[in-house]
């Protein structure tokens, strides 16, 4: 997959302005903002690349009002940095093609991995598995 490379204009013009704030400035969305977030199966993929990042088989409410996943798709398109922030120490996570913010990760999540990838849903775009 190549890595855009567009200006922070041409960021602005592809992107609506709350996927821009979070994905390019790493914002965060409001908790609960996604009521409708697809079940069936499928995968998530970068809303800024299009990279393939979870499949929906690693899908979980934690009910923090975040979709929640316990593992990538693919570990390698995904990337991680310290997150220093609002005076927490986090892991930040993001597209490894294109380092859009998607979350952050925490070691709370259930079995098999332990882990929560806690995201903001407006920097993901859901594609259905076209076998269902």
């Amino acid at each position: 997959m190549s890595k855009p490379n567009k200006t922070d204009e041409e960021w602005r013009a592809c992107l609506s302005e709350l996927a821009y704030k979070v994905t390019r400035q790493h914002g965060t969305e409001r908790a609960f903002s996604h009521d409708d977030f697809p079940k069936e199966a499928g995968v998530f993929h970068c809303i800024c690349c299009d990279a393939p990042l979870f499949d929906s088989a690693a899908k979980f409410d934690s009910g923090t009002g975040w979709p929640s996943f316990f593992k990538p798709l693919h570990p390698e398109n995904i990337g991680e940095s310290e997150d220093r922030k609002l005076f927490m120490r986090r892991t930040e996570v993001h597209c490894s093609n294109c380092n859009a913010h998607l979350g952050h990760v925490f070691p709370d999540g259930p079995p098999p991995t332990g882990l929560r990838y806690c995201l903001n849903g407006v920097a993901l775009r859901f594609v259905p598995d076209p076998q269902d």
